[in-house]
Order: structure tokens, then C-alpha cells, then sequence
């Protein structure tokens, strides 16, 4: 019988993999302004480009390598976009808002606190990913939190 566990320690069920131009770059930027930390060591392929990281942002795991249109792996840089958008929670959200728009991020939405509680906004890095970070600064009782959704989303 293998003792090997189907989902390893240390991961969550869900992680993000995140094709990048210029994949070490990225690190430096999700390091400085997200608080991430790199784990394990970066695998190089034979061209030097980043084949395999992962970084830990809490609890959270996102694993990243650079394009190789060779392979069809493309970045959001070259493809036009992406349609994903990563969400964090930060103990900070201004000073993190502050450092990504500092470093190159590109606001999408601007930061405001929200009708549930969270105050957040939504920016591009200079990678082409979309994030939007957050901190919850108030606890919405469930009654006052629909009263705000109908408010403002017009609904029932």
C-alpha cells in the first residue's frame, strides 16, 4: 500500500498558475507589494527562462512560469488580456493599493470601501494579471447586508 498522499502537505486544493513575460520580474513585484515569499527554488530550463516557481501568499499557493510560445503557453501580455482575476486579502489594502500602483499596476477599479464590508480596488500588474486586493474593515450583519445589495444592485 503507497503511502503517498494524493494531495500533498503544504497545498491547497486550488492554485493559480500564472503564465508570465518575465516570470522573475513578476516574483520580485508579488514579493515587494504582495507580501509573498518564494518557495523552494526556481526551475530553470535550458534558456534560462523560469520553468516552475511557487510563491505563498498566506495560505495560498500561486505557481508561475515564464511564456513559452513554443509549448503554447502564452501570457495574458500576449494574448491581449486575461479574463481571470485574482482576489487577496491583505492586512493593508491602502499600502499594498499604494506599492502595486508605485511599482508599475495599472488601476482598474479604484479603491473604495464596498457595501459588504470589504475595502478593496482592482489592478492590473505590469504583467498583465488582474488582482483585486482587500481588507474587510466592517462585519455586515446578513439583514443589512441584503438591504445594501438591493440599495445597490437595484434588485429584490
Amino acid at each position: 500500500m503507497s503511502t503517498v498522499k494524493p494531495i500533498p502537505d503544504n497545498y491547497p486544493r486550488v492554485s493559480p498558475y500564472l503564465f508570465i513575460s518575465g516570470a522573475a520580474a513578476a516574483i520580485d513585484f508579488y514579493t515587494s507589494v504582495l507580501g509573498a515569499e518564494q518557495r523552494g527554488d526556481r526551475m530553470l530550463g535550458p534558456d534560462g527562462r523560469i520553468g516552475h516557481a511557487e510563491l505563498s501568499i498566506g495560505d495560498s499557493v500561486i505557481m508561475l512560469a515564464d511564456e513559452n510560445p513554443e509549448i503554447g503557453v502564452r501570457s495574458p501580455k500576449t494574448v491581449g488580456g486575461s479574463p481571470v482575476l485574482l482576489s487577496v486579502y491583505v492586512a493593508d489594502v491602502d499600502a499594498v493599493w499604494a506599492k502595486a500602483i508605485a511599482a508599475g499596476a495599472v488601476e482598474l477599479r479604484p479603491l473604495a470601501n464596498q457595501f459588504y464590508g470589504d475595502r478593496t480596488g482592482t489592478f492590473e500588474d505590469p504583467f498583465g494579471h488582474r488582482w483585486s486586493v482587500a481588507s474587510h474593515v466592517e462585519d455586515v450583519p446578513p439583514a443589512e447586508m441584503a438591504a445594501r445589495a438591493k440599495a445597490v444592485m437595484g434588485g429584490n
